[in-house]
């Protein structure tokens, strides 16, 4: 009987291998212990396959290209069978020798695909500067994968090394992206500011609320098996995940009072910084909600399994994974509110220097300004 895909963690298996399903034998399922139906193929299982086997042809590994009965797997997050599907097998080293498991599908080419439509619709829209977003892009899955997850698992501390992580991909993305100027100086300070601030009220938040960062089954295995600080993982991760909204909130403030700044010639620091103000209120308006939905979505599943317990509102409020939840979006959000002053006063503080550079640089525009005064 093939072990559903939630047991293959337990089980010892060690490694996974690639192969493709050449043909699926279905067969009548033995009754049912407790009700005499054939319906299940153990009592409580969840039928996706039915029961049978699949002739599965490896084709990465030490059995490369051989051919390997497998039982149809069944129960919760089994994968769904058809010929030709390239799935994910995961041995077992027995007595007799090696025993194979199907425990997933393999995605690789379907994420290759989405990855290029993805690709070609960013250079399309946004040409040069959509190419450099991509670039900035790789660097910050380079940093993660390569410094901030080896660091983790190192031992080092996860809130330094996040923000030592984040510090690293606002450098160089923002310059790599919007390039190298006043306005975007602007926007890596009024980040940074922001982001200690963040770390700082995460760390308040966390150590007031009493959060360890075990939420679930995983937290427990990264803490048992690898040692990892889930307290401060659970930090990094507020922070991570604060900064690319922060990005998007600084950039916008500091181009938006750079643009009134040379669109009024006459608007000093005061006028600027509650011309910037003003638009940085309706943007924080709509990204609170997008923050909120984009926690509320991710944790969309819990929600409905603790309401499904018919537990109180009170009680599922102060739950550990749902006000780990409620932390990242209020912290998160209170980053955001508190980057819009920095970033316009600082921009706004800047502009005018800027915009005399610029006209500087430009007769043309110099000689415009005094023409209309």
């Amino acid at each position: 009987m093939a072990a559903s895909p939630e047991a293959v963690p337990d089980s010892g298996r060690s490694e996974q291998f690639v192969g493709v399903v050449e043909s699926i034998t279905k067969q009548e399922c033995p009754p049912n212990a407790e009700t005499g139906s054939s319906s299940d193929p153990l009592p409580g299982t969840m039928v996706v396959n039915g029961c049978g086997t699949a002739e599965v042809k490896l084709t990465d590994g030490p059995d490369r290209g051989l051919t390997q009965v497998v039982d149809l797997p069944n129960g919760p997050g089994a994968p769904a069978l058809d010929v030709g599907d390239d799935v994910v097998l995961a041995s077992t080293e027995m007595d007799d020798g090696t025993s194979y498991d199907v425990i997933d599908h393999q995605r690789s080419s379907e994420l290759w695909l989405l990855a290029a439509a993805f690709a070609l619709a960013v250079i399309a829209f946004g040409r040069w500067r959509g190419l450099s977003a991509l670039f900035g892009l790789a660097v910050t899955f380079a940093l993660l994968l390569l410094f901030v997850v080896p660091a983790i698992l190192a031992g080092q501390s996860p809130l330094l090394v996040a923000i030592v992580g984040s510090s690293a991909i606002m450098l160089t993305v923002l310059y790599l992206t919007h390039g190298i100027g006043f306005s975007t100086s602007v926007a890596v300070l009024g980040t940074l500011g922001s982001l200690v601030l963040t770390g700082a009220l995460s760390a308040a938040a966390v150590r007031l609320m009493h959060l360890t960062g075990f939420a679930d089954d995983s937290s427990t295995f990264l803490a048992t098996t690898h040692s990892v600080n889930m307290q401060g993982l659970l930090l990094a991760g507020i922070i991570i995940g604060t900064l690319g909204v922060l990005d998007d909130v600084t950039v916008t403030q500091a181009a938006t009072v750079t643009e009134v700044a040379r669109a009024n010639p006459d608007y000093g620091t005061r006028e600027l910084y509650r011309a910037g103000t003003r638009v940085g209120r309706a943007h924080i308006a709509s990204v609170i909600n997008t923050i909120i939905l984009a926690y509320a979505g991710s944790s969309l599943p819990l929600l409905i399994l603790i309401s499904a317990s018919n537990s109180s509102l009170s009680n599922v409020l102060t739950t550990q994974v749902v006000s780990q939840e409620i932390v990242r979006s209020v912290v998160a959000t209170l980053g955001l509110i508190a980057a819009v002053p920095i970033t316009t006063a600082l921009a706004a503080l800047t502009a005018r220097h800027t915009v005399d550079r610029s006209a500087d640089t430009d007769g043309s525009g110099r000689s415009a300004h005094h023409a209309h005064g």
